[in-house]
C-alpha cells in the first residue's frame, strides 16, 4: 500500500505513522504537514505545504494513493466557530476533494470523535463541525470512514500538543489498564487507532463510521 497521513505530528497522527512505518504491506508512507516530523526511514518522505485550503499545488504528489488518514484536528476550546470551522471542516474536505480526483478509489479515513453529532443540529458546537465534516466526506468518496475514537491513550512516545491533555496522560498512563478494564468500549490507545486504520484500508468496513468499541 501506499498511504499518505496528514496530521502526522499530532498524537493520533504519530500513532498512525508508527504504525504504517511498521506494516510490511506499506510500501511508501508520504505525510503532508506544515511542519516536518523529524523522524526519517527508508519509507517515508514528507511534503511541507502551508496552505491548508488549497492542495491543488501538489495535486501531482498525491497520484496513485491506496489510503489516506486524515488525523489533523484541533481543540474547539479557545477558538470561535468561524475558526473551529476552518481547520476541522475546510481543511479536511480541501484534501478529500483533492484526493478524490488524484486517487480515484482510495480508502479515507477521517479521526472524528466520540460524540460526534451527524444531524449537525445539536447543542455541541464542535459535534455539530464534526458531524458535518463527516457528513461530507462520506458523500464524496465512497471508500470513505470515520473513526470516532474516546479517550486515546499515547503510546510508544507519542505525545499531546495541548498543554493540559500532557499533564492528563502523564496521570493516566499508570491507571491504564484499570481504564481499559472499566471501559472496554471507550478506551483505546495510539497503537490500536494506527492499526484499525491500517485494517480498514486493507479490507474495509461493513460500516462506515467506526465507534471507540470497533477499534480495538
Amino acid at each position: 500500500m501506499r498511504v499518505v497521513v496528514f496530521g502526522a505530528t499530532g498524537m493520533v497522527g504519530q500513532g498512525v505513522l508508527r504504525e504504517c512505518l511498521l506494516a510490511d504491506d506499506v510500501e511508501s508512507v508520504l505525510v503532508v504537514g506544515r511542519t516536518g516530523t523529524g523522524l526519517r526511514h527508508p519509507k517515508l518522505r514528507e511534503i511541507i505545504h502551508r496552505d491548508f485550503t488549497d492542495f491543488a499545488p501538489i495535486a501531482d504528489e498525491l497520484t496513485g494513493l491506496d489510503a489516506c488518514f486524515y488525523c489533523l484536528g484541533v481543540s474547539a476550546a479557545g477558538l470561535n466557530e468561524a475558526d473551529y470551522t476552518r481547520v476541522t471542516y475546510d481543511y479536511t474536505l480541501a484534501a478529500a476533494r483533492t484526493l478524490a480526483e488524484a486517487s480515484p478509489g482510495l480508502t479515507f479515513v477521517y479521526v472524528s470523535g466520540a460524540g460526534t453529532d451527524s444531524s449537525e443540529r445539536g447543542r455541541a458546537r464542535w459535534a455539530r463541525v464534526k458531524g458535518r465534516t463527516e457528513n461530507a466526506v462520506l458523500a464524496l468518496l465512497p471508500n470513505g470512514y470515520a473513526f470516532r475514537p474516546g479517550f486515546i491513550q499515547p503510546m510508544h512516545g507519542a505525545v499531546s500538543k495541548t498543554g493540559w491533555y500532557r499533564v492528563l496522560y502523564r496521570i493516566t498512563t499508570p491507571l491504564y489498564p484499570v481504564l481499559r478494564r472499566l471501559f472496554p468500549g471507550q478506551v483505546t490507545t495510539t497503537e490500536l487507532v494506527g492499526r484499525a486504520m491500517l485494517r480498514v484500508a486493507r479490507e474495509g468496513s461493513p460500516r462506515r463510521v467506526l465507534e471507540s468499541r470497533d477499534l480495538g
